[in-house]
């Protein structure tokens, strides 16, 4: 019997559909599709490519309310969250299709001879990404990747394929000749067997650290580039001379947006003594006020987590920091993936909740004795993909900003993805970068021409 996977309705737990895993022979079929659509695709200009690309942002919106309700309904977010979602990769796409032609023109460096810089397509990017945005994560890899000429396998989590599938209709309906964009809706146990084909030249993953390590591996065996875009611990910075309500305002939200399932989330709230107290008083109400409920309902501002096991890991996190010392103010409980919203005080660099990436709608508020201190919190992790910094002071947080080790620092806001800005972590938040130029020059062979 074939394996499948099924899309679960996470409020309910209604299974919704089952698609059959794809076979080794059926995925040799699709490698072989992409090998025939990159001889030509490669070829194509920039003006072919831009405008499929601005008829994929158009299928989109034309298609909104059934993309939004199909991530709705397989990773839980409320409705007016995917909705957004489905813009932001519409946006994505524009964005490449107006500006890939002019990021990844030919460069000439005078030496003693003209020497040209070329940025050529490589061939298959093979993608693996997660549920949580589940087309955002996709679109905004491919808007970069079939823009420089590359076509592309994705292979998504297994509770969004219904996402999957509907990624790979929008690059058909917008006229995508067959094989340059391609959903393998597979069993991870085929993933070494993809990466190890001559055409696959390029991996992308954004996952976990597990998954992050074991695929870099492959692409090391198999000499493959790759990027990776792995969890985040992000620290919230609230100095002395913040806006208090403004900014437990913001990292209340980022913290609680998508159910609290985003690895650029505020997840350590850091908050000196003077403020504390304030800070506390601010996120608790804010919290109390969340609407959690049916993610289809107008009302509600919060649904459930994508998934009963993540729901009973990040439940786990929370009843160990308690064990341990942490404060429960708010809810700590689930129902099914239903997490209640939740605020821990008292809580140390060793709980859980502080040394491990918490995914899920947990807060916890740690008290610091000054701006030293703050930062050497901050940094002291293992993971380093974002942070932001509250602070009245612009030259101050700047300052500040330079310190901390991650690859994105919003001062003032919360920490964002945007295709005009590059994306990505450090340390072993991974490594390489998505979106603006420097996304889409990843998997390009930048290639020296001289000329004597």
């Amino acid at each position: 019997m074939s394996k499948i996977a099924q899309s679960i309705y996470p409020f309910n737990g209604e299974i919704t559909a089952e698609y059959p895993f794809l076979s080794q022979e059926q995925v040799a079929k699709k490698i072989k599709r992409s090998e025939k659509a990159y001889t030509s695709w490669k070829n194509t200009i920039f003006a072919q490519r831009a405008d499929l690309q601005r008829n994929a942002a158009k299928i989109l919106r034309e298609n909104k309310e059934r993309y939004a309700a199909l991530i709705t309904g397989e990773m839980g977010k409320i409705i007016n969250e995917s909705r957004a979602e489905v813009e932001k990769c519409a946006f994505g796409l524009e964005w490449y299709a107006d500006h890939a032609e002019q990021l990844l023109k030919d460069e000439n460096i005078q030496t003693d001879t003209n020497n040209y810089v070329l940025y050529q397509p490589i061939g298959c990017v093979f993608a693996i990404m997660p549920w949580n945005f589940p087309f955002w994560q996709a679109f905004r890899y491919a808007g970069a990747a079939l823009m420089a000429g590359n076509v592309s396998l994705l292979k998504h989590a297994p509770n969004v394929s219904g996402c999957s599938l509907a990624i790979e209709e929008v690059f058909r309906l917008a006229g995508y000749p067959e094989g340059v964009f391609q959903s393998l809706v597979m069993d991870v146990d085929l993933t070494e067997y993809v990466v190890s084909q001559d055409i696959v030249q390029g991996v992308t993953l954004t996952g976990s650290e597990l998954a992050g390590s074991s695929v870099a591996a492959l692409a090391g065996k198999y000499i493959k580039k790759s990027v990776l875009e792995l969890g985040g611990s992000d620290p919230v910075l609230v100095l002395d001379d913040a806006d208090v309500a403004k900014a437990a305002r913001i990292a209340v939200s980022s913290r609680m947006m998508n159910a609290g399932q985003s690895c650029i989330a505020a997840k350590r709230f850091l908050v000196t003594g003077k403020n504390y107290e304030l800070f506390v008083d601010n996120v608790q109400s804010l919290i109390v006020d969340i609407r959690q409920g049916d993610p289809f309902a107008p009302d509600t501002n919060m649904g459930p987590m994508a998934r009963l096991d993540l729901a009973e890991n990040l439940y786990g996190q929370v009843k160990k920091s308690m064990q341990s010392g942490a404060k429960k103010v708010l809810g700590g409980y689930h129902d099914g993936c239903n997490f209640e919203p939740t605020l821990l005080l008292d809580v140390t660099e060793k709980m859980p909740t502080m040394c491990e990436e918490t995914f899920g709608p947990l807060a916890s508020i740690y008290r610091v004795d000054n701006e030293q201190d703050m930062i050497d919190v901050a940094n002291r992790t293992s993971l380093g993909l974002g942070a932001s910094i509250y602070s009245e002071d612009r030259d101050r947080a700047l300052h500040i900003a330079k310190q901390i080790n991650a690859g994105s620092v919003f001062i003032n806001n919360m920490v964002k993805s945007d295709p005009r800005i590059p994306f990505g972590g450090v340390k072993k938040s991974g490594y390489g970068r998505e979106l603006a130029a420097h996304g889409l020059k990843e998997f390009t062979n930048v290639k020296t021409v001289a000329v004597y």
